[in-house]
């Protein structure tokens, strides 16, 4: 690990990010490209159109990933964040608190993205709500696991701030036994319900963007910070 010292360490800080942002730019352009599709942008919600709520969707998304990027890797290569904030308790109470909010705020918006642009998608009500309830079951699931034998301050990256918690074993316990990826599966894929429920087209999309990007956080920041963090 590095030196926990005032300067950044941009080459760590940056590792892995040409690729992040060369992804993030194919998914806004497929996104926009998705966008054009009949009944995608059709509707709105409290007077705001239908486009104005997928903007918002994705900006979050956006704002949430690139915060994570820089607040985990700025603590794992210097301590950054404990120095600047008073102490690892209080950096990553912070740092936990704004990701809940980003994070909480994607399932707000896809809510209100899908009631803006309802009964856009051609397909019967009762095969979205079957597919809506096929994703709800694992998502609850994985909640409990989390909360029961993961624990949210380790799902939130507690092993990037407090050098004890990479001591920590792996958790094979709940859905956990069958994925380790379980979060990214199961607990994006969570952002799916919404539009599927309503039959919204534009929240699909919004659901598409956010589950891709994770995927693209988990290859470029997480596995590379995890190789480091656990060898």
């Amino acid at each position: 690990m590095a030196g926990r010292t005032g300067a950044i360490d941009w080459a760590r800080l940056l590792e892995g990010q040409l690729a992040h942002f060369a992804s993030l730019a194919v998914l806004l352009a497929l996104t926009v490209w998705a966008a054009g599709t009949e009944g995608a942008l059709a509707g709105s919600l409290a007077g705001i159109p239908t486009l104005v709520w997928l903007v918002l969707l994705v900006a979050d998304t956006v704002a949430h990933q690139v915060f994570v990027w820089l607040c985990w890797r700025l603590e794992l290569y210097g301590g950054h964040l404990t120095r600047w904030f008073g102490g690892t308790r209080r950096a990553f109470s912070l740092f936990a608190a704004i990701f809940a909010v980003l994070f909480g705020a994607r399932f707000v918006l896809v809510t209100l993205l899908a009631v803006a642009n309802r009964a856009t998608l051609p397909i019967a009500p009762a095969a979205g709500y079957a597919l809506a309830l096929l994703i709800a079951i694992p998502a609850a699931w994985l909640f409990y696991s989390v909360r029961t034998h993961f624990g949210f301050r380790r799902a939130f990256g507690i092993d990037h701030f407090d050098p004890d918690a990479r001591n920590w074993p792996l958790v094979r316990e709940g859905i956990f036994r069958f994925t380790p990826n379980a979060m990214y599966v199961f607990g994006i894929g969570a952002l799916w319900i919404p539009g599927l429920a309503l039959q919204s087209t534009a929240a699909l999309i919004g659901a598409a963007f956010s589950h891709a990007y994770i995927f693209v956080h988990y290859l470029t920041v997480e596995r590379p910070d995890m190789r480091r963090i656990y060898g």
